[in-house]
């Protein structure tokens, strides 16, 4: 069992009967070490984001098949479950659209205050081109 102190420094840790053993965090090398998550940078933040477009693309090219879909042999309720659901995707698509523009603008500002540049896509490319 596990327990963290006032400080927020240390664990209590009981390991069945006897003791408890007073452990610094700094100690743990789980608790140290950083996972990759698709927003560590704003590179994959941005990809992520693009991802997310293009599977609500095609989640909006789903519902409007079932919508086209002899809508007249569907109940009313259903039809306008379908439009329901359609709308939403169109606003959750539209921003995520400016999620994407505002990472982009944010990659872009970060390239200049830091004077990144953009590594060349081909090795033959004129990066001048």
């Amino acid at each position: 069992m596990l327990h963290y102190t006032r400080s927020g420094r240390d664990i209590i840790q009981r390991p069945g009967r006897g003791r408890p053993q007073k452990i610094k965090l700094e100690a743990l090398p789980l608790l140290n070490t950083r996972f990759q998550t698709p927003f560590d940078t704003v590179e994959n933040a941005h990809d992520y984001v693009r991802l997310l477009v293009e599977a609500i693309a095609e989640a909006k090219s789903e519902i409007a098949a079932d919508l086209a879909a002899d809508a007249k042999a569907q109940p009313q309720r259903r039809v306008e479950a379908l439009r329901l659901v359609q709308f939403k995707l169109d606003k959750l698509e539209q921003q995520l659209q400016s999620s994407s523009r505002l990472l982009n603008d944010l990659r872009t500002l970060r390239r200049l205050l830091f004077d990144e540049r953009p590594e060349p896509a081909a090795a033959g490319q004129d990066p001048a081109a």
